[in-house]
């Protein structure tokens, strides 16, 4: 298991994109450097969800910046991931490839529960133990993360579709502030609230912490006038809501403490939080500087601690869907063989993606749940569409295109332009899932799989197949299946001349 000294986290964010490199001591992380650019990338989502021209443009600059810092650093200690912004973005995959190469690192766009996560694990290890529940606010460019959670452990997450940028875009025209368009703002975000008051009332918490960003530049601006500490108050609150109240453009904010970059946006936030206090009735709210930058740091460190939280979220999958452990451990483990065979494992993104194939092995059944007609679509489905803590959007994806891709027709469901799935791992989970189709432990053929280019070939026992006919005609029509997107398998007697199975 890879160990590391020092780790970095990038977070693409809906207002401003955050670069933090850190220092690992035991199981703590102690701040290196730390670089803050205000791209405010959600300002140039067009109406119809497109990111203009203009907010690539900072982006990209301010990516080849980071990348610069982060030159040198392994792959593997770098995580840099994507919010809001890019997941409603229509053309976030050709602006994401153009920001790959720009960072040098992949980027992974993260769903708005798991956004919630890291922002939790990074505000929990940022503030005192309690044994009370929190309530944890973050307020970003795009979205709002609200978390009820206990120590380490979130309990409830929930990302809302309001932020400091999309809501001063959307209720303050031109960048003029008037009460009656800040009211539209707090009723809307009252009203976007309605769905989380159960969840996030009162009596699931005991106190609440508000995550650096839009909590921390109203914290800041109250601290500066009153010497009260980075605490939030309705009161104060209001305080400020009437001084913003008093010009007509943010241009003319003139609030002690609030940073020139972040006046345009400011109106938004003040209405959420606002809106926040009201609704989830809240009495104080304790800002720290943690945040999802932390808790991506933490979060990456825990995968070289043998920590990983995809390992849980995987594991609490096969419980909750009653999946057959001793099936998926039978094909776990002839996949492994064949991949031993065909694999080149000193090939970083190989290695990654056949890890992600030994969990999609885990889940290839979870479809049984809805039944077993196209249980490899329903699982599929579920695999895209399902809140998994600890995968990226892209992974989930990954996973569902094999799960989907195990069983029956190809042509369909996997494609050999297909970037970001080796078909040579396809075949290695479909020869693995066929071979134990009677779902008992069998006496293995002596086999072996090889391949080049677009062709493999399956050298196994004559005598075996012979034997076992419902196999020998599953392989028939697993060569059919690949012939028809132009993949030639060839199954031969071991040491002998090929055997032609299929059609000639």
């Amino acid at each position: 298991m890879a160990n590391f000294s020092t780790l970095a986290a990038v977070d693409l964010g809906s207002n401003s994109f955050n670069l933090q490199i850190a220092r690992v001591v035991d199981n703590q992380i102690y701040p290196l450097d730390s670089i803050r650019e205000p791209v405010a990338i959600a300002a140039g989502l067009t109406s119809n969800k497109i990111l203009d021209a203009e907010a690539q443009s900072r982006a990209l600059e301010c990516l080849q910046r980071f990348g610069e810092r982060l030159r040198g650093m392994d792959q593997k200690a770098v995580r840099a991931i994507g919010t809001n912004t890019l997941r409603v973005a229509k053309n976030s995959k050709s602006f994401l490839t153009k920001a790959q190469n720009a960072l040098g690192f992949p980027i992974e766009v993260i769903s708005g529960r798991e956004e919630a996560r890291l922002i939790y694990i990074g505000v929990a290890h940022s503030v005192p133990s309690s044994k009370q529940n929190r309530l944890v606010i973050d307020i970003g460019g795009g979205s709002t993360e609200l978390i009820v959670g206990n120590q380490m452990k979130p309990h409830y997450l929930e990302s809302l579709f309001m932020g400091c940028v999309s809501y001063t875009r959307m209720f303050f025209p031109n960048g003029r502030i008037e009460k009656s368009f800040f009211d539209k703002a707090h009723l809307a975000a009252r009203l976007e609230l309605q769905i989380a008051t159960d969840q996030f009332g009162p009596e699931n918490w005991s106190e609440t912490i508000g995550a650096s960003g839009t909590l921390g530049a109203i914290a800041k601006i109250i601290d500066m006038k009153y010497n009260e500490g980075q605490i939030i108050t309705p009161d104060r609150l209001r305080e400020i809501k009437i001084q913003l109240l008093e010009v007509e453009h943010w241009r003319e904010l003139d609030l002690n403490g609030l940073r020139n970059d972040r006046k345009p946006f400011f109106s938004g936030g003040v209405a959420i939080v606002l809106a926040l206090m009201e609704e989830l009735k809240i009495n104080k709210i304790s800002v720290t500087k943690g945040a999802i930058r932390e808790g991506l740091l933490y979060d990456l460190l825990g995968r070289f601690r043998q920590q990983d939280i995809r390992e849980v979220t995987i594991a609490n999958y096969k419980k909750h869907y009653h999946i057959d452990k001793d099936q998926t451990a039978r094909v776990r483990n002839l996949a492994k063989q064949f991949a031993k065979e065909i694999i080149d494992f000193n090939d970083a993104k190989m290695k990654h993606n056949f890890k992600t194939l030994l969990w999609a092995i885990e889940l290839h059944e979870i479809g049984f749940s809805i039944g077993y007609s196209g249980y490899h679509k329903h699982g599929a489905y579920i695999l895209n569409n399902a809140e998994m803590p600890g995968f990226s959007n892209n992974e989930q994806k990954k996973l569902a295109g094999f799960v989907i891709s195990h069983r029956r027709s190809l042509d369909k469901t996997f494609s050999m332009n297909n970037q970001e799935i080796d078909w040579k791992l396809v075949l290695i989970l479909r020869l693995s899932v066929l071979f134990y189709r009677k779902r008992r432990l069998l006496k293995k053929p002596d086999m072996r799989l090889t391949c080049k280019h677009y062709s493999a070939t399956l050298s196994i026992e004559m005598e075996w197949l012979n034997q076992n006919p419902l196999t020998r005609l599953a392989l028939e029509k697993e060569v059919e299946n690949w012939k028809e997107i132009g993949v030639k398998i060839l199954v031969k007697q071991k040491n002998r001349a090929n055997v032609h199975l299929g059609k000639a």
